[in-house]
């Protein structure tokens, strides 16, 4: 186990043994990764927001129920996406604004500030455009960073599942980027009518 997993560990022994504090102090190891999971899912920061605090409340209620068989932070991102999905099916009528350009970090391949700028809300569009499915994958595997082994067990899906998804994901925005040779100019939308 690595050292984070042992303090998760511990703190939930504590809490679980009536410690309140030990759960702020889990909470705050990890609120800033959930919230990114979340916002990168939602595309909403009030979302994000909700999603975050409604994990964490799920969390609070049902870490007795954590078996210990993967990573604590395994577990609460699965808690996190599953979250996000269901806040998603409630809101699917509703459209989103996306987050303002300042919000976003700036690519850093782009050869100048004004064209990494301007590559942003291209690319946050056509993430936003994937399904849902593949949308968790890559926000998980490429923008987290998480092992494909981790992005499974957090999706509840085989590993040959997400493998397929990331890449049928990364495939779609690369179409939809017009970063594929041959690609047409057919939105993400279109090609999955």
């Amino acid at each position: 186990m690595t050292d984070r997993a042992d303090r998760d560990t511990a703190l939930i022994e504590r809490y679980l043994r009536g410690e309140v504090a030990a759960f702020e102090e889990l909470m705050t190891a990890h609120e800033d990764r959930v919230f990114a999971v979340c916002l990168r899912m939602l595309r909403d920061r009030e979302a994000a927001l909700d999603a975050t605090q409604e994990t964490f409340i799920t969390v609070f209620r049902k870490v007795d129920r954590f078996a210990g068989r993967s990573a604590f932070s395994t577990w609460l991102y699965r808690v996190a996406v599953n979250t996000c999905y269901d806040q998603s099916r409630r809101t699917r009528r509703h459209n989103v604004e996306p987050l303002p350009e300042s919000n976003d970090p700036p690519d850093s391949s782009a050869e100048d500030a004004y064209h990494a700028v301007e590559l942003r809300p291209d690319l946050e569009a056509a993430l936003d455009a994937l399904p849902g499915e593949f949308r968790a994958a890559v926000v998980l595997s490429d923008i987290e960073g998480l092992a494909l082994q981790t992005v499974a067990e957090i999706l509840n899906v085989p590993i040959g599942t997400v493998k397929s998804r990331v890449f049928r994901g990364r495939r779609l925005l690369a179409e939809s980027l017009g970063n594929l040779p041959g690609a047409s100019d057919t939105p993400i939308s279109e090609a999955n009518a």
